[in-house]
């Protein structure tokens, strides 16, 4: 590469994956991912901001949090009062133009409704608006099924070749995309490659479903919880899942992973690509997942109002040998605001201003300093409306729920979370400092909806915002 062009940057972009699928020794087969594992760095800390895609998305494009971004849901799920794209703001891609890139966007976009992502600084894209159809014939199917309700597809294998799927696809389009910005030398690529896959209903082609024995996958350790001292609404939402049986979950699974192979191969053409061209070494990849899946986690699958860490916490792997640590596991907290600004850093671009993320490169790159940093999410129940905000710091995790008790999880002692401490004498302290830290971010990041909520019907944190300041707003303005 010369010394005067900037890298190529990759974004591999999961649906609904689960962090461990990526880590050494997982039973989810993704040895192509292990490649970048190897040449890079994986995230152990790494969380996203929200259960669900478009504000997460949206969160990664502009390094904000979906309150000061406007996607607080899906495009989809409600009008557009709701979540509605606040699209004047800056952009990663907008931010790489600018500094002379080509961009190219591959995928499922979901990031806002236009579906258009040549407004937002892509040069060149085709997404799920743009593409084809790609019909599938079902050889298994699991239907959910309740009254009154139609039936819904959970899992299922299909016939077709993971050459006639959508994401081999996208990867060719993306990989035409490389072939053609990388002819023009004077000037670096960023493409973003984003797959359905392995997001919801699990439907698998046949000849990667057929890797796995279902049989052979383990319940997880939280499987069992009763739910009970979690909020009434996640009791609720297992009672969906009442008519499965185990062999049910195993077949989920199986279909699930088989998904996750199937991005697996298309990362693996894309990367013998970039080795064949001679570009591995000058470009940056990301690989990461918008959100994670429950699967089978507390008896509960996909995701959603339950803040689970299956849910929360991301697959985040960042290659590039030329400037990175190979090999490396890193414990820095790392929220999916951080990466944005984190590979602005890396390509030497200028960051977006008046963000609420920030590069996390100085923890990377020193290998003595230590993060005690606060990572922050929130979520809105969608078409529920169930306010959530959640605080990770030091081990441990607070969950404020606007619609019941609280959560709070010693992550070190209780991975698992089969332990909900909101309610222990002995942790009270501990809810009411994670409170705090809660409340630090909402002012930072002027989370205004919280943050004027003083009024009586409203006080539900252990302590509140002002608790070491002046009277409320409301006080005031009396």
């Amino acid at each position: 590469m010369s010394q005067n062009k900037r890298p190529n940057i990759l974004f591999l972009l999961a649906d609904q994956q689960q962090y461990q699928t990526v880590e050494p020794g997982s039973k989810c087969q993704m040895p192509n991912v292990g490649r970048l594992r190897e040449a890079g760095i994986l995230f152990s800390r790494a969380h996203t901001v929200n259960a669900v895609c478009t504000p997460s998305r949206a969160s990664l494009m502009t390094g904000l949090y979906p309150h000061n971004h406007g996607m607080v849901d899906n495009t989809h799920a409600v009008e557009e009062f709701r979540a509605n794209f606040q699209n004047d703001r800056n952009m990663i891609s907008r931010q790489l133009k600018a500094h002379g890139y080509r961009t190219g966007y591959f995928g499922k976009w979901h990031v806002e409704r236009s579906i258009n992502p040549g407004a937002f600084g892509f040069d060149q894209f085709v997404t799920e608006q743009h593409g084809r159809e790609f019909p599938r014939t079902l050889t298994k199917r699991y239907l959910v099924q309740h009254p009154g309700y139609n039936d819904r597809t959970l899992y299922g294998v299909h016939k077709e070749s993971v050459e006639e799927t959508e994401e081999y696809f996208f990867y060719t389009q993306a990989i035409e995309f490389i072939r053609e910005a990388a002819a023009q030398s004077d000037s670096p690529w960023c493409t973003f490659i984003s797959t359905n896959a392995p997001h919801d209903p699990y439907i698998a082609p046949k000849e990667l479903y057929d890797r796995y024995d279902p049989s052979r996958f383990q319940k997880p350790v939280s499987f069992g919880d009763t739910l009970s001292d979690k909020p009434n609404i996640y009791q609720r939402i297992r009672r969906v899942w009442d008519d499965m049986t185990w062999r049910d979950y195993q077949e989920a699974t199986a279909c699930y992973y088989a998904n996750c192979t199937l991005v697996d191969t298309q990362v693996g053409r894309v990367l013998d690509f970039l080795r064949d061209t001679g570009q591995q070494e000058d470009t940056i990849i990301v690989y990461m997942s918008d959100h994670g899946d429950l699967m089978g986690a507390h008896g509960l699958l996909c995701k959603g109002i339950p803040a689970f860490e299956e849910v929360y916490r991301i697959p985040l792997i960042i290659s590039w040998p030329g400037n990175l640590p190979r090999a490396h596991k890193s414990d820095v907290p790392v929220s999916i605001v951080d990466i944005a600004p984190t590979i602005l850093e890396l390509a030497g671009c200028r960051s977006m201003e008046e963000i609420d993320g920030e590069s996390v490169l100085p923890l990377i790159t020193d290998g003595s300093a230590s993060s005690h940093r606060t990572i922050y999410a929130e979520f809105y129940g969608q078409r529920l409306s169930c306010t959530q905000r959640i605080v990770w710091k030091n081990g441990y995790k607070y969950v404020y729920n606007g619609f019941d008790f609280d959560e709070l999880y010693d992550l070190t002692r209780d991975p698992h979370e089969l332990y909900n401490l909101i309610h222990d004498p002995d942790f009270q302290e501990k809810a009411a400092e994670m409170a705090r830290e809660m409340w630090a971010k909402v002012k930072k990041s002027r989370d205004l909806s919280l943050l004027d909520s003083e009024y009586f019907m409203y006080r539900f944190a252990p302590v509140g915002p002002e608790q070491e300041k002046q009277a409320s707003i409301y006080n005031r303005g009396a």
